[in-house]
């Protein structure tokens, strides 16, 4: 019987993915905060491990013993850059660290963010081959990440996943876009230049996931000194020529809607086909989220409306392929956005949150 590991488990994509894989007889140890709730966790028979990414005795004897890890666990949002390193950066390479201290190490999933890519050129579709450029603090924690995950390849088997926009049952965080264009009908979005997006359903994200695991190619045991080099600030790129996307994969529809464009589908959905498309004229956006962000300070919570994801909506374009996944894991996604978006919304309804 296969065995995972998985951090983040209680989160929106952690979630779904322990379901899928107990459902596929895995048995399955769930990383979990104090504060977790592990009701839905507990109930598909996930076995609790409470703790955090700075216990490093905790995830060595966690890890021990499994063929797999999956590492969901990260922040998107944070009152100081800081944070999303300590997080993102230096969470991953506890993670990776405990997998290098097996005796036998599991192959190691690294669930990323097409963030840590950055912004494809205005009109072009960006590939995993082309050098990354973050746009944003966000983006460049979890390209550093990878990075301190790729200085154990050569010990660890290990590829990494750059989902788009994840979507779909039990997500909170595009709840109120919905919401807004059900009770509101208004869509707004920053500026008028609207770049393409990359999204994806939160099943076939979990699908390309154990597709990666299964049948996906590794990061070259050689790119572990690139990796120390790059983290050093010695070596400009984190992959050679030879094999340039080794390893790395995109999760994403073959779609590119725009900000705007998804509203309008969304309508369609709630049956409200009169959606207003409301441009926020700069530097609008941009006030809103300092507002927004000393609100944040001051109640010590942070949240997504800040100046880093304006910088990041303000971008060309985040339209990413998936040809790598459909040629080398035989993975593209069953169904179109339109029919996830109205499978998200028939779930938001009987779950009552519309």
């Amino acid at each position: 019987m296969t065995r995972a590991f998985v951090t983040g488990a209680s989160g929106f994509i952690g979630s779904h993915l322990v379901s899928t894989l107990t459902q596929r007889g895995v048995r399955v140890r769930a990383l979990v905060r104090k504060t977790s709730d592990t009701s839905h966790l507990r109930s598909v028979g996930a076995e609790i491990v409470t703790g955090g990414l700075d216990e490093p005795e905790l995830l060595k004897d966690a890890i021990s013993g499994v063929d797999e890890v999956y590492h969901l666990a990260g922040v998107t949002a944070a009152l100081r850059a800081e944070q999303l390193d300590r997080v993102n950066c230096d969470g991953t390479r506890s993670i990776a660290r405990a997998c290098a201290e097996q005796t036998d190490p599991p192959s190691l999933i690294v669930v990323s963010s097409i963030a840590a890519a950055g912004p494809a050129a205005r009109g072009e579709v960006r590939e995993e081959r082309q050098p990354e450029h973050p746009a944003s603090k966000y983006g460049r924690s979890k390209l550093r990440g990878e990075l301190a995950a790729v200085e154990y390849c050569d010990k660890v088997p290990m590829s990494i996943v750059r989902p788009g926009i994840v979507f779909g049952p039990r997500n909170r965080s595009m709840l109120p876009v919905f919401r807004s264009i059900k009770y509101v009908r208004v869509h707004p979005v920053p500026g008028f230049h609207w770049p393409p997006l990359s999204y994806i359903y939160v099943e076939d994200l979990v699908e390309l996931m154990l597709c990666t695991a299964k049948n996906g190619t590794r990061i070259p045991a050689r790119m572990a000194d690139v990796a120390r080099l790059r983290m050093a600030g010695a070596a400009e790129t984190f992959r050679d020529e030879s094999d340039p996307s080794d390893g790395i994969y995109f999760a994403v529809s073959p779609e590119h809607p725009t900000w705007a464009q998804m509203g309008r589908t969304v309508g369609r959905c709630l049956n409200r086909p009169h959606v207003l498309i409301l441009p926020l004229a700069p530097p609008l956006p941009w006030i809103v989220a300092g507002v927004n962000e000393v609100v944040q300070k001051l109640r010590g919570k942070p949240d997504e409306l800040n100046h880093d994801k304006m910088r990041e909506a303000t971008v060309a374009s985040w339209a990413c392929s998936p040809e790598k996944a459909r040629r080398e894991l035989g993975f593209s996604p069953p169904k179109p956005l339109t029919k996830r978006w109205e499978e998200t919304i028939s779930w938001y309804r009987d779950s009552a949150w519309i």
